[in-house]
């Protein structure tokens, strides 16, 4: 079966999408050092883990990104 390629448009918006879970995922991590408290730590870990398993998948879609820029 053959698979379409996304939209221009599409993939900007998983560009955006990974780029905002990639900002999330480091700030979570940042923020788990300077944290007391361990039920809190214990949340970010687990955003931390939820936002890694999101960035494979938006990297799966990637693949199915247009990589031709030419006009049809």
């Amino acid at each position: 079966m053959q698979t379409k390629a996304m939209g221009y448009h599409e993939t900007m918006e998983v560009h955006e999408i990974f780029n905002m879970k990639t900002v999330c995922l480091l700030k979570s991590k940042m923020m788990q050092g300077v944290c007391v408290d361990n039920d809190l730590k214990a949340l970010m870990e687990k955003d931390v883990q939820q936002s890694m398993q999101a960035i494979r998948e938006l990297q799966n879609l990637y693949e199915k990104a247009r990589t031709d820029y030419t006009e049809r």
